[in-house]
């Protein structure tokens, strides 16, 4: 069988892995795109042995990058999240894992130019519509990948890469409490939902008979958890602005309990039927800023310290995340953080010519 070669670069942003496109490698239409997206990933399949996915929905993800014509912009960045089991792929959530290695992909692919030894680059987030700006190390004009920054759920040190966020207060759902109230009750629980940079609505795992400290495994063997808290999803969805999310992954349901390692929060995020082995860089900073609203659900139980600028160090199954919110009269007004990333592979990624004969020169 012929088969098409489209340039791709596989890299692991955060505590994700994706495949990592230039728009113009990929098809105009947008239902022959997806059709060729889920033919590289090899989905639907578990294991997705017929293509580059790893059976995972962290290890099935994609950037789709392009130069911005934006004013305040140097790419734009779309991200897309294909299912493993399903023959579908959702454009309707952002990935902050994955933007860790929008920047150096810029850069290896000659998209931004290199200005010294830390490079920002301004990446306007298609999905939501925000601007992150994403500072590379990049001593001796190149993008620099080894360091001595360690994040939770990835093995050894690499570079620390700098990612501030500007207004991604309600980038999905318009407001940073979609519901407009500091806690809803949706099945007689008690939640609170939540958008900066990622729909999350936090439940007090207690009030769903849990400790919050379960392994990861276990939850996902909880059958009738899963049917509790889908219940729940469905309801939040529209009060979210979300509409039907019955064929979505927003939002994510995060169980919380009180930290245990020093931390502001322990959390167990489902995404959005099983359970993250971490977080996610925008669901850290959704549940990050719940700590901070008076008579949210982490009233009570979370740990925040004094001051403007607030480290909060969120804690999940692998380790914890740190986040860094930033206030001003009592006002979020942006936040940041610390990831790593690192280019694994440089080639061509084939899909069969049937599918799709390749963008003409």
């Amino acid at each position: 069988m012929q088969q098409t070669r489209i340039p791709c670069l596989l890299m692991r942003g955060g505590t994700s892995k994706g495949a990592y496109f230039l728009a113009r490698d990929l098809p105009e239409q947008p239902a022959l795109r997806d059709r060729v997206l889920l033919a590289v990933m090899g989905s639907p399949d578990a294991r997705q042995i017929d293509g580059i996915g790893g059976g995972d929905s962290l290890t099935s993800k994609v950037a789709i990058i392009k130069p911005s014509a934006r004013t305040g912009a140097d790419i734009d960045y779309l991200f897309a999240q294909v299912l493993v089991e399903e023959p579908r792929v959702d454009y309707g959530q952002n990935c902050g894992n994955i933007l860790a290695g929008v920047g150096p992909f810029a850069i290896e692919c000659g998209l931004v130019t290199v200005k010294g030894d830390v490079t920002s680059v301004r990446i306007f987030m298609e999905n939501t519509g925000q601007i992150a700006v994403a500072h590379v190390p990049t001593p001796n004009g190149a993008v620099h990948y080894s360091g001595d920054a360690r994040i939770d759920g990835v093995p050894g040190h690499a570079a620390p890469l700098i990612i501030e966020f500007e207004d991604i207060a309600g980038s999905s759902c318009g407001a940073l409490l979609p519901t407009g109230n500091a806690h809803d009750i949706f099945d007689g629980v008690e939640v609170t939902c939540v958008d900066n940079g990622m729909p999350v609505v936090l439940i007090r795992a207690e009030e769903l008979g849990c400790s919050g400290y379960e392994a990861p495994e276990q939850l996902d063997a909880d059958s009738e958890l899963k049917v509790r808290l889908e219940s729940i999803r469905l309801q939040a969805g529209p009060c979210m602005n979300l509409g039907d999310v019955s064929q979505r992954n927003v939002p994510k349901m995060c169980l919380i309990a009180r930290a245990r390692a020093g931390g502001a929060l322990s959390t167990r995020t489902l995404i959005p039927h099983r359970c993250h082995t971490s977080i996610g860089v925008f669901g850290a900073i959704s549940v990050a800023a719940a700590c901070l609203i008076e008579g949210s659900v982490t009233t009570n139980l979370a740990c925040v310290g004094e001051g403007e600028v607030k480290r909060l160090s969120v804690e999940h199954p692998t380790g914890e995340f740190t986040v860094e919110l930033h206030l001003q009269d009592g006002q979020l007004t942006g936040c940041g953080l610390i990831r790593t990333a690192r280019l694994l592979f440089d080639g061509v990624v084939c899909v069969p010519n049937s599918l799709w004969g390749g963008r003409p020169d």
